[in-house]
């Protein structure tokens, strides 16, 4: 049986100043998107030299479970607040495990 698991690596970066609140938005997604049928793992992650980068670090069970996520109202709003919190757009990896 074939592992259809995905992983996803997300790097956030804040405009200077803007971090508490970037910090906060994601905050906001932990709990229900952990509850979420089909996530594996979600968690947030900040850099330690630079507080204005954060890190999301997720695991899906499939592309299926991913995309209902995005389609949640908590991950619209949140992806709205991006327009003013965002210093540049988010580098998405998307990943799968191979071995």
């Amino acid at each position: 049986m074939t592992d259809l698991r995905l992983t996803i690596v997300a790097r956030i970066k804040a405009k200077p100043g803007l971090e508490a609140r970037m910090q906060q938005d994601l905050l906001s997604l932990l709990t229900p998107t952990r509850a979420e049928s089909g996530c594996i793992t979600f968690d947030l992650l900040q850099d330690t030299s630079n507080p204005t980068v954060f890190v999301l670090y997720e695991n899906w069970k499939d592309q299926a479970a991913l995309d209902a996520h995005f389609q949640q109202p908590y991950v619209k709003q949140v992806l709205q607040a991006y327009e003013e919190t965002l210093a540049e757009p988010i580098n998405v990896m998307t990943l799968e495990k191979i071995g």
